[in-house]
């Protein structure tokens, strides 16, 4: 049976993914991933392959699927994963159901439409139309689905890195989400951007304590007021700018593409310049650390001897101790510091054969790509396989409207990815195989 394109399947694919509910709540509960990866696994299967199927815990899957090369003399096999699970999204707010994957206005809406069933969908497309065709990828591959991304990965591509490592024996190179996306500087120039950096992650519990007692008598040792103190001097904390080569790179390519000086130390300017991605770069050019949501007290007329805050915490890659000496600074001795979640930044060159091929895959379906670096503000599972020694990149590719707010996408409300962008991103996911 002969294959009918890398991007026949691809819309239909997503579609089927998105209407298959697998949020993660990040507690615990609602549904698990255990349907969408039956779904990957069975279609992964109709076209000869052989997916393992993981349960880190009851209905938290992960799926993995070995692809041979067409080249026997390559054995440095290339991980391409995706992870199944999405953040919850509230119905009322949509313009369209965010589990109803309709098509309007030339894009597929709903929950995991870019972060990141929409990807999913190009890996199998582009793969079961190969192993219908009988066009093995130039190297071997690994494919990845994976479970709970979108909670840290604890229970997704960590635990499949600490238990089952072997199956990602002679994977040298990654690729995965957030990255390979356009942004139109003009008619005849669009920069795609390649994540080739992620900032680290440092989620946090601050604890403050103090004296319990009526809520109508004056008390010097309040666990409330305590807390929010020290929380308003981390929320308004200035980070000092701090470039790293992702970022100086990316900021040298967009200054000389719009042919202005970019200076990082001018939001305004930033915004004014690049649109909406604005708002990723400028939280890749220093430390952040974000106050989310604050616990105390358990009644209106009670002093509480205890308050909790919590804090998304972002460190620029190999600043993990920096960033911790500064947060604690900045609380004081009062407040206690705990990490609750806790993952790596990480960055590599932009260079190299696999870089070229994603170039080059680009070049082939858009005579006008420029390729250029990027540091993601946020993290996915490349963090967990750089563990295992290999070279992590972001490249899901998309060509997108110029006036998409793609950065506005990713746990948004109507979430949405272009139907043409799909078919793009699997055309050049297709080249770039041939070129890997």
């Amino acid at each position: 049976m002969t294959g009918a394109g890398p991007d026949a399947e691809v819309v239909e694919l997503c579609q089927d993914l998105i209407r298959i509910d697998s949020v993660n709540y990040g507690d615990g509960s609602g549904p698990t991933e255990r349907k969408a990866a039956e779904y990957v696994a069975g279609k992964l299967a109709d076209v000869g392959l052989e997916p393992v199927v993981l349960e880190s815990q009851p209905g938290r899957t992960s799926v993995v699927a070995h692809v041979a090369g067409a080249d026997p003399g390559r054995s440095d096999a290339l991980l391409v994963h995706g992870h199944l699970d999405v953040v919850p999204a509230d119905a009322a707010e949509w313009t369209h159901d965010p589990f109803a994957a309709e098509i309007v206005d030339g894009c597929v809406w709903g929950r995991g439409a870019v972060d990141m069933k929409d990807m999913d969908a190009v890996i199998l497309s582009v793969f079961r139309d190969r192993l219908r065709s009988g066009r093995l990828p130039n190297r071997p591959v690994v494919l990845s689905f994976l479970a709970d991304e979108e909670a840290g990965g604890i229970l997704g591509s960590h635990w499949v890195v600490d238990h089952r490592p072997e199956l990602f024996d002679g994977c040298t190179e990654a690729i995965g989400e957030v990255g390979g996306f356009s942004l139109t500087v003009r008619d005849d120039l669009r920069l795609y951007l390649v994540e080739t950096a992620q900032k680290g992650i440092e989620w946090l519990r601050l604890t403050a304590v103090g004296t319990a007692g009526h809520g109508s008598m004056v008390n010097t040792d309040n666990a409330v007021t305590r807390l929010c103190e020290a929380v308003a001097r981390l929320g308004e904390h200035e980070w000092p700018l701090e470039l790293i080569p992702t970022v100086r790179a990316f900021l040298d390519t967009a200054s000389k593409a719009y042919g202005v000086p970019l200076d990082p130390a001018d939001s305004a300017q930033l915004f004014e310049t690049l649109g909406p991605i604005a708002k990723v770069v400028c939280a890749t050019l220093r430390n952040t650390a974000a106050p989310t949501m604050l616990r105390g007290g358990y009644k209106h007329n009670v002093v509480p001897g205890r308050a909790e805050a919590y804090v998304d915490g972002r460190f620029l890659p190999g600043q993990r101790e920096r960033f911790r000496k500064t947060v604690a600074e900045v609380l004081g001795p009062q407040v206690r510091m705990e990490s609750l979640v806790s993952d790596i930044g990480l960055e590599t060159p932009f260079a190299g054969e696999l870089v070229d091929a994603m170039s080059a895959a680009l070049r082939a379906e858009d005579p006008f790509a420029q390729p250029v670096p990027y540091c993601m503000s946020g993290g996915t599972d490349a963090k967990a396989f750089s563990l295992l020694g290999i070279r992590c990149f972001g490249f899901s590719p998309l060509r997108l409207p110029p006036d998409l707010d793609f950065a506005g996408m990713f746990h948004g409300v109507d979430e949405r990815v272009p139907v043409d962008g799909l078919r793009f991103g699997a055309r050049v996911l297709d080249r770039f195989l041939d070129l890997a």
